[in-house]
């Protein structure tokens, strides 16, 4: 019998249970998973060179190319999606009718320590319990609700599409995958016609014991964790609660009634050390980790609030992430976008940093080769995931407008003006500002800016010039 679907998708993300799930569905006579096919870092499997004979390059060129060759390899052929895959193709995949969709999900406390774990041992896949390495993982927080709330906007996207195009899909849970009756159940659905006599269990559960013992500072996180609605976290699995994705990173003062919207400027810091001394506190003691509960408590406490944000000329800002996240090799750096930009993009990037070959010419060539990239990203062009860091502020903007609109929005080169305005709003003294500490970088902008740099710019932010009133940047900081 033919099967009523071309193609399939298993959408999950990492340490759920898709490799295991991969295993089984391989195990299926006439079905084929070929691994994490749009993983913008490899193709299919990180030592692999190519899917059905499509290259990452060629996949990077056309990413269609690739679907339509899953598609008509002989039997019924599939991969596996995260959430921060090449985001070309994922609206296409949630509009085909012809794609069936897999959901896999798994409790997201369980997810992320068990991705902690990995990341501290190194060990990603177990097939001999003799070869398993002990770790343990170290519970944060504020990485923590990020995390949750970045899984819950991809679950509301892919809701609202199978909702919006009448589709179902097949879900699984992580403690589904030990049932071969379930498996059997997506074979069903599938449409094919092979069944599973029993589960392929090559794959080792890496983690088996119970929460308290993986995690190193495990008091901390049920402390953390009881700030969360306990019934919204359990029903992660089924794309709820439906929450904005920023609200985890406002800020509130110590006391005052003032709420910080951050955009990722290199501004946060200034602004958090000027908000602790409204209150004459210390940085640590300013409100953070929201949720939408909590943060309508906060509203509901602090009669006469204030919330505001900050933007920045979109070269300045384009330039501090490129010198920190991209050019820079220390903490937050973003080595494997680097290499990635190296290889794929052939961007002119030092593989390790800026040596002391690196000279302004040098400098200006890898940043004007970033822009252009940018451009491309931010158009949903490349395989890349779209950063908050150089996300453009008027749609950071836009997505805090879904639940909390900033009273008022601060202008970086007019920054001590702006907080001096928000201060007479709440009936404060101003305190003194410290100013925005740039990033270590090699060169500073001022020193390549020119016609071609600026015009770069303004074609990846054309959004942000235009909504935010921003003209040509100016070498004394300032907005022209």
């Amino acid at each position: 019998m033919p099967s009523k679907f071309d193609l399939f998708v298993v959408l999950a993300e990492m340490r759920t249970g898709s490799n295991f799930l991969e295993a089984n569905l391989n195990a299926l006579d006439g079905v084929s998973c070929h691994g994490e096919a749009f993983n913008p870092f490899f193709i299919g499997y990180p030592n692999a060179d190519d899917v059905l004979g499509i290259t990452q390059d060629k996949r990077e060129a056309n990413p269609d190319h690739l679907l339509d060759t899953v598609r008509s390899a002989e039997g019924l052929n599939g991969f596996r999606y995260f959430h921060d895959h090449d985001p070309r193709v994922i609206d296409g995949l949630l509009a085909d009718l012809r794609c069936a969709k897999i959901i896999l999900t798994r409790n997201p406390v369980e997810s992320y320590v068990s991705w902690k774990i990995a990341q501290a041992t190194g060990q990603w896949k177990l097939t001999d319990a003799k070869n398993r390495r002990e770790g343990q993982a170290e519970f944060k927080g504020d990485e923590f609700i990020s995390h949750i709330e970045t899984l819950q906007a991809f679950q509301k996207k892919v809701l609202r599409a199978l909702q919006t195009t009448g589709q179902t899909a097949f879900y699984v849970a992580y403690e589904d995958l030990q049932d071969v009756d379930v498996m059997n159940g997506m074979a069903a659905f599938l449409g094919v016609d092979a069944r599973l006599p029993a589960l392929d269990k090559k794959l080792k559960k890496q983690n088996p014991a119970p929460l308290s013992s993986k995690v190193a500072n495990f008091e901390e996180m049920e402390s953390a964790l009881s700030r969360l609605d306990r019934f919204d976290l359990t029903r992660t699995p089924n794309f709820e609660p439906r929450r904005n994705a920023m609200v985890p990173t406002y800020v509130a003062a110590a006391e005052a009634p003032l709420m910080y919207l951050p955009l990722r400027s290199g501004t946060e810091h200034a602004v958090c050390e000027w908000m602790a001394a409204l209150d004459g506190a210390d940085v640590d003691a300013l409100q953070r980790d929201f949720t939408q509960k909590p943060l309508r408590k906060w509203k509901r406490v602090n009669r006469g609030h204030r919330t505001f944000t900050v933007v920045t000329h979109p070269l300045t800002r384009a330039h501090r992430v490129f010198c920190e996240r991209i050019l820079g090799t220390g903490p937050g750096a973003f080595g494997e976008i680097r290499e990635v930009l190296r290889k794929r993009y052939k961007l002119p990037i030092p593989k390790k940093g800026a040596g002391e070959a690196y000279d302004a010419a040098a400098h200006r060539l890898a940043f004007l080769g970033f822009l252009q990239w940018l451009k491309g990203n931010l158009a949903g062009q490349t395989s890349l995931r779209v950063d908050p860091g150089w996300a453009s502020q008027s749609q950071m903007i836009q997505g805090f407008a879904e639940f909390n609109l900033p009273d008022l929005i601060v202008r970086e080169e007019q920054i001590e003006l702006g907080l001096s305005q928000v201060c007479q709003q709440i009936g404060r003294d101003m305190p003194a500002f410290s100013g925005v500490s740039e990033p270590d970088c090699p060169v500073p902008l001022a020193e390549i800016y020119d016609e071609e740099i600026e015009s770069a710019c303004k074609d990846a932010y054309t959004r942000d010039y235009m909504m935010l009133g921003y003209g040509p940047w100016d070498k004394r900081g300032q907005a022209a």
